[in-house]
């Protein structure tokens, strides 16, 4: 699996998100994320917006839904563009169903865990997902510090999913930098969020490529 870099659009010009897309436009996607003000304290952008930018960019939309009743409301996202859809297995009510309607949308299905939330108990789960998220971060807010108890849970993330033989990308959220990432790949993750990493350096377009190549080097050691 090639590394992937997602850049969050969470630390982008929220008024020029189709501009702010043209400035990295070597990021493999654009993660957007959804947040309700319920299943996170905060509040950010619905379907209507990834709509828009999904006819505005040329990089596909990875939607990550932060929000209560997913099962209701993650179909939507389909609907409107989102290449990947996330939802958090923690407001799942049925996370295989969900998946599997996901997909039969047409877009990919990701399941997110909190920091504290263990994997192998959805260790079941893995064939009906294209990708699992492990935030390295509690969800709600960009620019937190990236929490290194996580790595052991990357780790045993990537024995389950190569246990169980599918090609399921495995992606990280949180904190992650050019201090962080190398850790994150040697720990088996392929895929990177990035948010204020990227907005928040000189030129965008060069730190997609900066965090691209750390994250190389160390799948390659």
């Amino acid at each position: 699996m090639a590394i992937q870099i997602t850049p969050s659009l969470l630390n982008a010009d929220f008024a020029n998100l189709a501009g702010e897309a043209a400035r990295i436009p070597t990021a493999d996607w654009l993660h957007m994320d959804v947040m309700d003000n319920h299943f996170v304290p905060n509040l950010t952008l619905g379907a209507p917006v990834i709509e828009a930018l999904s006819k505005a960019a040329q990089q596909p939309i990875d939607a990550h839904l932060m929000i209560a009743d997913p099962d209701r409301w993650a179909p939507a996202f389909a609907e409107a563009g989102a290449g990947s859809i996330t939802f958090h297995v923690e407001a799942a009510a049925a996370p295989v169903r969900l998946a599997r309607e996901i997909r039969a949308q047409g877009a990919r299905a990701s399941m997110a865990l909190k920091p504290a939330t263990p994997i192998e108990p959805y260790a079941g789960v893995l064939p009906e997902l294209d990708m699992v998220l492990v935030m390295t971060v509690e969800p709600g807010f960009g620019g937190q510090k990236f929490l290194d108890l996580c790595l052991p849970k990357i780790r045993r993330t990537r024995e389950l999913i190569a246990a169980s033989g599918g090609e399921v990308w495995l992606q990280v959220d949180g904190g992650v930098s050019v201090e962080t990432i190398e850790r994150c790949a040697e720990a088996g993750a392929d895929t990177f969020v990035a948010g204020s990493a990227v907005f928040g350096a000189d030129d965008p377009g060069s730190m997609v490529e900066t965090l691209r190549d750390l994250a190389t080097s160390a799948c390659a050691h």
